[in-house]
């Protein structure tokens, strides 16, 4: 039986691997942790803990999509982080919204990848 012990990385496809990390950098204010250069294929990873959010680069393996799985970036504050999404002209998919046990949106980056801003409400 396969015994799954914990998520490695999430990857969003990117076409332009200098563009996304300007958006993931400076609008998110992301820091990569490695990044790899081997001609067409690109990869950079930010680490959060045990968890990776990676952004692949690879011509014709595989695209860009906003329907495929989406990471949700946990913040400290939610209306101040959605400002500074604002701030940068950041496309949203689903405007800011309250559920009983979060506030969250959702937002396009520059290959129309959806991202989560998330922040859970206290207990």
């Amino acid at each position: 039986m396969l015994k799954v012990t914990e998520i490695a990385f999430s990857c969003y496809a990117v076409t332009d691997m200098a563009r996304a990390r300007k958006f993931y950098e400076d609008v998110l204010g992301l820091k990569p942790t490695t990044v790899v250069n081997a001609g067409e294929q690109q990869w950079t990873e930010y680490e959060f803990g045990p968890y990776a959010l990676s952004l692949g680069c690879a011509p014709g393996m595989f695209r860009p999509s906003p329907d495929g799985c989406s990471v949700a970036l946990e913040v400290e504050n939610f209306d101040d982080a959605v400002a500074q999404l604002k701030k940068h002209d950041v496309k949203f998919r689903i405007e800011p919204m309250a559920t009983p046990v979060c506030s969250m949106a959702m937002i396009f980056d520059p290959d129309g990848n959806t991202l989560c801003i998330h922040k859970r409400k206290a207990k």
